[in-house]
């Protein structure tokens, strides 16, 4: 039997493509029932507490903004080249600068963020402070 005489069911069986699988795409045969619901998923992560949606609302923005700054800074300053305040030279290697740069770097900037949440008020609907925990 040629290729062309083929029927579909034969085509990637017998090695349509690479793996025997046939690159076609055919959702006739698709039910979505089978696909069950979300309750049958089994276990789900719990939902974030307030606490944790501020703290990942900090510390997300502040890993990108670190690795961001990390590469302006190394962009024009080459490690090998700092120096302590004293005036002796930084013994470490490249990665280990890089390293120490960018927690520093995320550390300060996730501290700032941190800053702003607890400065944030948020009024409740009459007027008030909405009572709500804060960062420790």
């Amino acid at each position: 039997m040629n290729a062309a005489a083929r029927s579909p069911a034969s085509a990637g069986a017998s090695g349509g493509s690479p793996g025997g699988h046939d690159d076609r795409h055919d959702d006739s045969d698709f039910d979505s029932s089978e696909l069950g619901t979300l309750a049958d998923a089994g276990p789900t992560a719990a939902p974030l507490s307030s606490f944790g949606r501020r703290a990942l609302a900090v510390l997300w923005p502040a890993f990108l903004m670190a690795g961001v700054l990390e590469m302006l800074v190394f962009a024009f300053v080459d490690p090998q080249a700092l120096h302590w305040l004293g005036g002796a030279p930084v013994d470490l290697d490249r990665t280990a600068v890089y390293t120490v740069a960018f927690f520093m770097f995320w550390v300060v900037i996730g501290l700032s963020g941190a800053i702003t949440q607890l400065l944030i008020h948020e009024p409740a609907v009459d007027g008030r402070l909405a009572n709500r925990r804060r960062f420790p």
